[in-house]
């Protein structure tokens, strides 16, 4: 697969899986999500990594024709997650004379996974610490909480590939670059990773020092071309700036009366010149990407029907993912539905309320049952004061 070729001697021994039908147990992954590891071949050899469980027969074959008869002398464990160490143990049984080389946060982690005698097997590397390959050396940079607490990248400076761990890693086994790639690996990112975005600041201003030609993840294509496209999404996402002017409007509509609400709105944004405007269906599409799109704009609007003394569920779980992912510097209306007791706003701005930089403007919208004139009319007055505010 030429989107996985790095170098003649920096070989792609991951492996694809087609069937994991939820990431991590939760995020829909219709295109897969492939495990990414990495051969270097030199005087010395090693691995950048292993793979998921899922995928262990294959990469070991993968690694095995990589190496083609030569012994291993290093595995570089740069994240602990079990969807890229859970053949840490398989790997040293395998190959007894390779060590492991991680940080001080790497091992007890591994312990904590494994039964496994590492006695004099380790290398411990700090920031900044080199390793030789021969003609290759690898530089190691600590990046705490991008996004577990050992996570370090690794940067090959001969050829100079940066291996970023999940940093610019994407879901899609077979996902392509420009807009294909920057979907999926923001939806991969703000729901991820997302939370740190300081953390991946600081981890952005060392790569900035570094002359990089290709970025090597843990997850989706190697990236080789207009890496200043890449590092610009990243600097945005993890800045939480929106990538578009425009309004996402957000509905959670039980018998369908607040999702006409939601679309009357739109045309009256558009009316307006608002020429982004998006109603997502947050009953009907996954919380994953309604996370993404609410990133995207620089406005959003929740639309919510009264339930149980609160709001829709499915709107107190987008906002919830939302309050995780550190959401912020946004303008929010808010909209509500309720035949005897609207509280559905009091809800929906409480927690609004909790998230840094967020205005919430006034008045909300409360529609009682259906829209009426009445309801039109703050419906109206709330797309003034939104297109205003832009």
């Amino acid at each position: 697969m030429e989107k996985y070729h790095i170098t003649d001697s920096i070989k792609y021994v991951g492996v694809e899986d087609l069937d994991l039908d939820l990431f991590e147990s939760q995020y829909p992954v219709p295109d897969g999500v492939t495990y990414n590891s990495y051969v270097i071949l030199d005087e010395k050899t090693a691995i950048m990594d292993t793979v998921d469980q899922r995928g262990s027969d294959q990469w070991l074959l993968n690694v095995e024709k990589a190496l083609d008869g030569r012994d291993l002398d290093y595995l570089v464990v740069s994240h602990m997650e079990p969807d890229h160490g859970a053949n840490i143990a398989r790997l040293a049984q395998r190959y007894p004379k390779a060590a492991l080389v991680g940080n001080a946060k790497t091992f007890p982690m591994i312990k904590q996974f494994f039964d496994l005698d590492l006695e004099g097997r380790t290398l411990l590397v700090k920031e900044g610490d080199t390793l030789s390959l021969g003609r290759h050396t690898l530089q190691f940079f600590m990046a705490p909480m991008v996004h577990w607490p050992e996570v370090m990248m690794s940067y090959e400076k001969t050829e100079k590939i940066l291996f970023s761990a999940d940093g610019f890693g994407t879901f899609g086994a077979d996902s392509g670059l420009g807009e294909d790639w920057s979907e999926e690996a923001a939806r991969y990112y703000l729901n991820i990773v997302g939370k740190y975005g300081v953390q991946v600041q600081a981890a952005l201003k060392k790569a900035a020092g570094l002359d990089i030609r290709a970025i090597c993840p843990l997850h989706g294509p190697v990236l080789k071309e207009d890496l200043g496209f890449y590092l610009e999404k990243y600097r945005i996402w993890s800045s939480y700036e929106a990538e578009q002017k425009g309004v996402m409007i957000a509905c959670a509509s039980i018998h369908g009366n607040t999702a006409k609400a939601a679309d009357e709105l739109a045309e009256l944004l558009k009316s307006r010149g608002e020429s982004q405007v998006e109603v997502v269906d947050l009953a009907r599409t996954d919380v994953s990407l309604a996370v993404r799109k609410a990133f995207y704009y620089d406005r959003i609007v929740a639309a919510a029907a009264t339930y149980d003394g609160g709001m829709f569920p499915a709107m107190e779980s987008f906002l919830e993912h939302l309050r995780a992912k550190n959401y912020q510097k946004r303008t929010v209306g808010l909209v509500e539905n309720g035949t005897w007791a609207p509280v559905a706003a009091k809800a929906m701005r409480t927690m609004f309320e909790g998230m840094k930089q967020i205005l919430v403007v006034e008045p909300a919208v409360t529609i009682r049952s259906a829209l009426d004139q009445d309801s039109r009319k703050a419906l109206e007055n709330l797309a003034d004061v939104l297109t205003q505010k832009q």
